[in-house]
């Protein structure tokens, strides 16, 4: 893959920090007294989130493997 060298970097820190900050934010979350109702069970807050946090951290993890391929080679 032909990209500059700028932007794999980019590439690679961008997919870094989806990496360092999404799960402190779900850490955040699941202490919320809105994700869980009075049984325990996870509420749509909670669930919500948890793809959201889930969907992020996968393209985060693509954006740095394909910033790392372009860096490569």
């Amino acid at each position: 893959m032909q990209l500059p060298l700028f932007a794999s970097w980019i590439l690679i820190i961008a997919g870094a920090w989806s990496l360092v900050v999404w799960p402190q934010f779900l850490r955040r979350v699941m202490k919320d007294p809105r994700a869980r109702d009075s049984a325990g069970n996870a509420t749509r807050f909670l669930t919500v989130h948890m793809v959201l946090v889930g969907i992020s951290m996968l393209l985060g993890a693509a954006t740095a493997a394909i910033g790392l391929i372009a860096l490569m080679g």
